[in-house]
């Protein structure tokens, strides 16, 4: 059976839900989960759980650099609202419009939880301004870059919902978190 890009995203979402769970779900409260998933809500929850395994992959720490490089969370919030954008860009011929402003909340809420408010206003802020750069850009290094991430968010979403495809998701991870050291190298050298 063929399934739309929208049944992918949700289905995804809902591996990666039970990934993360240590409680597995019952097949009929699995099926309920899937027939009551929200895309919106989905593309949030994968880009904060892509975003957490490409930190995890590039070997990043972001407790240490909460005290030591302040701002490097503020990539990490650029990286999953670019994450969301190009798991979103799909469904907008289908008439979904991506909600940035309820999404760099959520995700920087999901990425950052426990976090003061204004030091979560504040990543959130800086997150947001780097996406509109890199967005708004016609430089070729971040035209290369965007091509690049919209490429492997898609190869991710197929991996993992394609029985036939020829890679797995463990083979695909690991690119976001080279994307992922890119853009801290990037904004490090600013």
């Amino acid at each position: 059976m063929e399934m739309t890009y929208e049944e992918r995203l949700k289905w995804l979402h809902q591996l990666c839900q039970a990934q993360a769970n240590a409680v597995p779900l019952s097949a009929e409260a699995a099926k309920s989960a899937y027939a009551n998933a929200d895309v919106e809500e989905a593309a949030h929850y994968l880009a904060s759980f892509l975003t957490f395994q490409a930190i995890r992959s590039a070997e990043r720490h972001p407790a240490d650099e909460l005290q030591s490089d302040f701002d490097m969370l503020g990539v990490y919030q650029c990286f999953g609202l670019m994450l969301y954008a190009f798991l979103l860009m799909p469904l907008t011929q289908d008439g979904h419009q991506p909600d940035y402003a309820r999404a760099q909340v959520t995700i920087g809420k999901t990425l950052f939880a426990g976090l003061a408010p204004e030091m979560l206003a504040e990543i959130i802020e800086s997150g947001f301004h780097k996406f509109q750069l890199i967005a708004e850009t016609d430089s070729e290094h971040w035209l290369t870059y965007r091509e690049n991430l919209d490429k492997v968010t898609i190869s991710y979403l197929i991996a993992s919902t394609d029985d036939d495809s020829p890679h797995g998701p463990e083979d695909v991870l690991p690119l976001f978190g080279q994307l992922l050291s890119q853009l801290c190298e990037a904004f490090t050298a600013d």
